[in-house]
């Protein structure tokens, strides 16, 4: 009897909590080929708002992968992936039966089963704390696995976000919420039964509880995921004081990564369970999921046949790990809009795992052991100061990296616009450092308690991460910065004004550009190398502070936040030395190579260069001389003096600006400087070039690939003459002003770009359109066109030096990289800059009117294009004069080496001319920044 109550007390207790949650009952077949799956579903669902509602939302997710111009094909282009763009249709996901009915048993309509919202109209408003239920019925083909982890293959299905469940972080059942591909959480408080009909030898596994064979049952506050595949993976049970808990995997893995498994999980549950209070029963790992969440940073560095390790087998599956159950946990036992509030769980991972590697890695290096790799016998990369920084240093420096391109974003930005980048460095780096910047200063064991309670006090609740920050302030006023400080882009900085000894107290004054009570690291050290660390309280709108110090201490050197533990703006004002020659200045450091900076000194890097210039500089070998590292800085100089084995002389160039990045303003980028340089044009002729210029660059979704900017500049130009120049009266020196606007968009499938520029000096004035537009039609096939225009409204120069060019470019401004600048023949004259007209054909003669022209390039055949070029063009006192060309072009290195073979052209069939093999043309760019550029798209 006494059993029968026990039962009777615990069935009413899971009714009661059933009554007021959610519940989805399922029943799913899987086909033989895997490719579609039939569902019967049962919803319960509670009006959770408070208003009635007459609509409810169903989320049909599989839509996603219908059709190109989903926001799902859209975000993967921005991520520079286009497979599902070019997608198959065997290959795509869609619903292609659902039928709904009501309490009643009556059907619902429901127009358009392609949207990835379906708004259910209700017969009778449904009141708050109501609950409906509904039948579905519905059939879908599953897309490809490899678009974004989830879907299917010929051995493995991987299910989630493809059942049609309501959406509860929207309650009101008003808002479109599309597929992203983002891990957005969109059930939570819900109970669920899943039964499974699978093909016969094949294993299931998932994040419910299985109850049974292909049968699993209970609560989430997550969504379900399901793994159906032909092999059964395995799985690790750890034991953490007298709890169990049972890993499973949706992957093999090696024995190797196994055994190490065995012996850091059960450390890495502990370390948990000691900052947030608990452990789940199970927790599944999905390859998807790892890949995402896996450490940044430990990979092994391959280059051709080599390969480098950083880190051992063993350390590298401590890192990963630790990294992967911290943020599974977080994600399925913390109920968040990850829209709104991704940064919290993004933050709590990174500030458990700085605790961890506090705690274990401390003094490990950012390369690892990388740097005690030997090449003859030495090991090269101890001169970099990257062997010294610290693996705990990556947060900070990630922050750094972006911040100083101004392509950073607030920490509470929604999540949707967040650059990849940005998701790592800021809403979970960043936020991070600042949760573990705060627990430094309140005492860790205060946070991680605060920690515990407030996730204890919030199963089974949507948070609002607010509330965290109002307790946390409650616990230290210092912290109440916090609040307003993720609501915008930050450029705090401290400065170490100077130090100054007063009787027996050294006086340290330091400045900071915030009026927010923000309080400071200091770190003293002598000369023995023994340290002491105090905080600095700082007062609201107290600009400076004056912090005294016993001079008995010994002090030799002054540190603010030493280790990049808070996002500044500027480190390079952190340091001072307090006694010695260098007292209240910063010690200069002469470097070879470019390296990740060292925020302690001024850097010099001081390079040997080698480069070929032109036919008449040949090669130059000189020095270069600069102050940039690998982060962008905002006052860069660079100057590089050569001599030049073509002529015997002394030639270089240099360049100085300063760049002002507002956070918060339409430019990203305002940039004035100066240049200039000596270089030869032709035989014996040498020029020289002096520039002032300004850049401003308009602010930019990190996201989005579309950039925008103004330019203004003034050039003076000196040349040297020959003789026959000087009878002809050419131009010695003369000066240019110019204005112009660029605007591109370098997205996948349809790039374009649009330039509007004027141009002047003394003798013209003219202006100057051009326009691009590349459109890939099928995997790596384009079709490009190219219009342009140009216009002299006034045209009273000399000679032809500064008329547009129809084949050829006049480098009067000496910024193309021609090969040889003046050849009229020979390999080098047939070098093409796309540039004016843009005719690959040589068409004789040039322009001081007006011209458009039009040059289309398409795809063929692997790397072989056709191209076609018509324009008109007017000269003073002559008719207009129509033109064009067609011919081949073979893409050796696509946009950086590329031949033309002209075919037809307005001169007639250019393969019969006895001279054609010097009419072949070729393209060759020598921009490792283009290159560059080209790589990172997709990032940021």
């Amino acid at each position: 009897m006494k059993k029968i109550s026990i039962y009777l007390i615990l069935f009413w207790g899971v009714v009661q909590v059933s009554a007021q949650k959610d519940s989805i009952y399922i029943e799913a077949k899987l086909s033989p080929d895997r490719k579609s799956l039939e569902v019967n579903q049962e919803i319960v669902y509670y009006n959770h708002s408070d208003k009635d509602l007459h609509t409810v939302k169903l989320l049909n997710w599989v839509s996603a992968y219908n059709k190109r111009g989903t926001s799902l094909v859209y975000r993967k282009l921005e991520d520079r992936n286009n497979d599902l763009h070019f997608a198959k249709n065997d290959e795509l996901g869609k619903l292609v039966e659902l039928n709904i009915k009501n309490s009643e048993n009556k059907p619902i309509p429901v127009n358009i089963i392609s949207d990835e919202n379906l708004f259910l109209p209700l017969n009778e408003a449904l009141k708050p704390g109501e609950s409906i239920t509904l039948q579905l019925q519905y059939k879908m083909l599953l897309p490809d696995k490899k678009f974004t982890g989830y879907g299917t293959s010929s051995q493995i299905t991987a299910l989630k976000y493809f059942f049609i469940v309501p959406d509860h972080f929207d309650p009101d059942n008003i808002s479109q919420n599309n597929y992203h591909d983002i891990e957005e959480p969109v059930s939570f408080n819900t109970f669920w039964t899943v039964n499974f009909d699978i093909p016969v030898n094949n294993f299931i596994e998932g994040n419910l509880p299985q109850v049974q064979m292909n049968s699993f049952k209970g609560y989430l506050d997550s969504d379900p995921e399901f793994l159906i595949s032909q092999t059964a993976y395995p799985s690790i049970i750890t034991n953490v004081e007298g709890s169990s808990t049972v890993i499973k995997f949706g992957y093999n893995l090696k024995p190797e990564e196994k055994q190490n498994l065995e012996f850091y999980l059960p450390l890495h549950l502990k370390f948990l369970k000691e900052k947030i209070g608990f452990l789940p029963e199970s927790i599944f790992i999905s390859e998807k999921f790892k890949a995402k969440e896996d450490f940044f940073g430990n990979n092994d560095i391959t280059f051709w046949k080599f390969r480098f390790q950083l880190f051992n087998d063993a350390e590298k599956t401590d890192l990963d790990y630790f990294g992967i159950i911290t943020k599974k946990i977080l994600d399925e036992n913390i109920i968040a809009d990850k829209q709104k509030d991704h940064w919290f769980k993004n933050g709590l991972k990174s500030y458990i795992e700085i605790q961890y590697l506090n705690k274990f890695y401390k003094d490990t290096k950012l390369l690892g052991t990388l740097p005690e790799a030997k090449l003859f016998g030495l090991k090269p990369l101890k001169l970099f100061h990257a062997s010294k920084v610290k693996l705990l240093d990556r947060y900070g420096l990630a922050y750094q990296y972006i911040m100083l391109q101004n392509l950073d974003q607030k920490i509470d930005e929604n999540f949707a616009v967040l650059s990849n980048f940005n998701d790592m460095a800021i809403s979970s780096f960043e936020t991070g450092s600042l949760f573990n910047y705060s627990a430094d200063k309140i005492g860790g064991s205060t946070f991680d308690d605060l920690i515990k309670t407030y996730i204890s006090q919030n199963s089974g609740k949507k948070i609002n991460p607010e509330d965290f920050l109002k307790e946390l302030s409650k616990k230290d006023k210092s912290t109440n910065y916090l609040t307003d400080f993720f609501k915008q882009k930050n450029r705090v900085n401290f400065k170490l004004k100077r130090i100054q000894k007063e009787s027996d107290s050294l006086h340290i004054k330091i400045a900071r550009n915030t009026d927010a009570p923000i309080p400071v690291k200091l770190e003293t050290e002598t000369r023995e190398g023994e340290k002491k660390e105090y905080w600095v309280e700082t007062e609201e709108n107290e600009r400076i502070k004056d912090f005294p110090l016993p001079a008995s201490d010994n002090i030799y050197k002054i540190t603010l936040n030493n280790g990049y533990i808070f996002p500044e703006s500027n480190y390079r004002d952190n340091f001072l030395y307090a006694k010695g020659i260098f007292s209240n200045t910063k010690k200069i450091k002469l470097k070879l190579i470019k390296d990740i900076p060292n925020p302690e000194y001024n850097e010099i890097y001081i390079s040997p260069r080698v480069r070929f210039n032109n036919t008449y500089d040949k090669f130059l070998l000189g020095v270069n001389l600069k102050n940039q590292s690998f982060f962008d800085q905002k006052f860069l100089y660079s100057f590089t003096p050569t001599y030049s084995t073509g002529t015997g002389k002394l030639t270089g160039s240099g360049a100085a600006s300063y760049s002002f990045l507002p956070a918060e303003s339409i430019f990203r980028s305002l940039t004035f400087g100066a240049s200039g340089s000596y270089f030869h044009y032709d035989y014996g002729l040498a020029y020289r070039k002096g520039s002032l210029f300004s850049n401003f660059n308009f602010r930019k979704n990190p996201r989005s690939t579309v950039s925008r900017s103004v330019g203004f500049s003034y050039n003076y130009f000196e040349r040297d003459l020959s003789p026959l120049m000087i009878a002809n009266d050419d131009y010695k020196k003369y000066n240019l002003w110019s204005v112009g606007y660029g605007y591109s968009d370098n997205q996948m499938i349809h790039e374009k770009s649009f330039s509007l520029s004027a141009q002047g000096m003394e003798d013209f004035n003219k202006i100057t359109a051009e326009g691009f537009y590349r459109w890939e039609f099928a995997p790596k096939q384009k079709l490009s066109l190219r219009l342009f225009a140009g216009y002299f409204l006034r045209n009273d120069t000399r000679n032809n030096l500064f008329d547009y060019g129809i084949s050829r470019v006049s480098n009067y401004t000496f910024s193309y990289n021609l090969l040889g600048e003046s050849a009229s023949s020979g390999l080098l004259s047939q070098q093409f800059i796309l540039a004016d007209g843009g005719f690959k054909s040589f068409i004789p003669g040039t322009v001081n009117q007006w011209i458009t022209s039009a040059n289309v390039d398409s795809s063929v055949w692997k790397i072989f294009h056709v191209y076609a070029d018509a324009g008109i063009y007017k000269n003073k006192d002559m008719p207009a004069k129509f033109i064009w060309d067609t011919g081949v072009k073979v893409r050796i290195i696509p946009d950086f080496l590329e031949v033309y073979f002209p075919i037809q052209s307005s001169l007639g069939f250019e393969p019969s001319f006895k001279d054609y093999a010097k009419r072949i043309r070729y393209t060759l760019v020598l921009n490792l920044g283009s290159i560059i550029n080209a790589a990172r798209r997709g990032w940021y």
